[in-house]
């Protein structure tokens, strides 16, 4: 069974930094095609994605308003993802998903991943 747990989120003040972590179980880490993804969810609105890593190779993938702030990282050892948030926003408020799935190609489509987290708050105040 697939397990995907984050953590990492929480209340911070515009500018901090944070490193959200999905643990994962259950997936096949050594595939060529399983890839994983940081999705969100803000008040409101949309999910959105942010980026995604092939996870064996590393390859990564980012939105393009992700870029420059958001780094995604993965420790094959400790089955851990990450996300590196820098210089957070108000608008960075959201709850953050991860999530996993197969695909030949790098890509952060929702439909592609099948296995998903409960999610972490981020809340950022100005």
């Amino acid at each position: 069974q697939v397990q995907l747990v984050e953590s990492g989120g929480g209340l911070v003040q515009s500018g901090d930094s944070l490193r959200l972590s999905c643990e994962v179980s259950g997936l096949t880490l050594t595939s060529t095609t399983l890839i994983m993804g940081w999705f969100r969810r803000a008040p409101g609105k949309e999910r959105e994605s942010v980026a995604a890593i092939g996870w064996l190779r590393g390859t990564t993938d980012y939105a393009d308003s992700m870029r420059g702030r958001f780094t995604i990282t993965r420790d094959n050892a400790k089955k851990t993802m990450y996300l590196q948030v820098n210089n957070l926003k108000p608008e960075d408020t959201a709850v953050y998903y991860c999530a996993a799935g197969y695909s030949g190609r790098i890509t952060r489509a929702p439909p592609m991943y099948n296995d998903w987290g409960q999610g972490t708050q981020v809340t950022v105040s100005s």
